[in-house]
């Protein structure tokens, strides 16, 4: 799948010290964090679909959050939201769905049924298993128990034979996981010696083609060490 190549031009976090944007003017705005996973869902999503003139970023520092953000955008006060229309939507598994079904450009939900419902089901386990055992095994057994994880989706990696992604053709389902298979990619090596793609071909060849999609690409961690060291110290046992 050939994915826009816009290059975006990443404006800086705003913080504490910042003005807000003008609000509810017409200006469709992504609210997203640079190194939160969750953000990076619909921020690809926008750019496989070709929507960078269409939807503007803005990004929140998480760590010195402006007031105004969820004093006026999104009293959750977390991040991915979406102005549009009016209102502000959040949750990323919602505004993934949202984003594909109501701008302009290329559907990633299948007409096929047994692959839509296929989609469910991984989306689904996406958050309620994937992402939280993997999580979780950081502080236990993460070799048996998050390897039993990336088992999982190397098995529904062979499900469909037309093409290298979950659904065969790039679909949602990746937009999900990439994300989180990108940093417990990165992650894993350092911290417990265990490279994730190694004895899963399926895996490494998605994860090679994930790395191919320009908008995508554009999406990912910048500053892998930091990323690392973050990890390190919140999952890992003090020494």
């Amino acid at each position: 799948m050939a994915s826009p190549s816009v290059q975006d031009l990443l404006p800086p976090s705003l913080d504490s010290t910042s003005q807000p944007p003008s609000l509810f003017d017409g200006t469709t705005r992504l609210y997203i964090n640079y190194q939160c996973p969750y953000s990076q869902r619909v921020w690809i999503t926008r750019n496989v679909k070709g929507l960078q003139d269409m939807i503007k970023l803005v990004p929140i520092d998480l760590q010195n959050r402006p007031d105004w953000y969820k004093e006026n955008v999104y009293p959750k006060n977390k991040v991915p939201s979406l102005e549009h229309n009016n209102k502000v939507t959040g949750e990323s598994l919602v505004l993934v769905k949202y984003v594909d079904c109501n701008f302009e450009g290329p559907s990633f939900l299948p007409d096929d049924q047994e692959k839509r419902k296929f989609a469910e089901e991984l989306i689904a386990y996406s958050d309620t298993t994937f992402v939280p055992e993997v999580y979780r095994s950081f502080a236990k057994d993460a070799r048996t128990l998050a390897g039993a994880q990336f088992d999982y989706l190397e098995k529904a990696l062979h499900k469909f034979d037309d093409g290298p992604f979950f659904l065969g053709q790039f679909s949602q389902v990746d937009i999900i996981y990439a994300p989180f298979v990108e940093r417990f990619h990165v992650f894993m090596p350092e911290g417990f010696n265990y490279d994730i793609t190694t004895g899963r071909p399926k895996l490494a060849k998605w994860t090679e083609e994930m790395n191919n999609l320009d908008g995508y690409k554009q999406t990912k961690v910048l500053e892998q060490e930091k990323m690392i060291e973050y990890y390190k110290n919140r999952f890992l046992p003090k020494a």
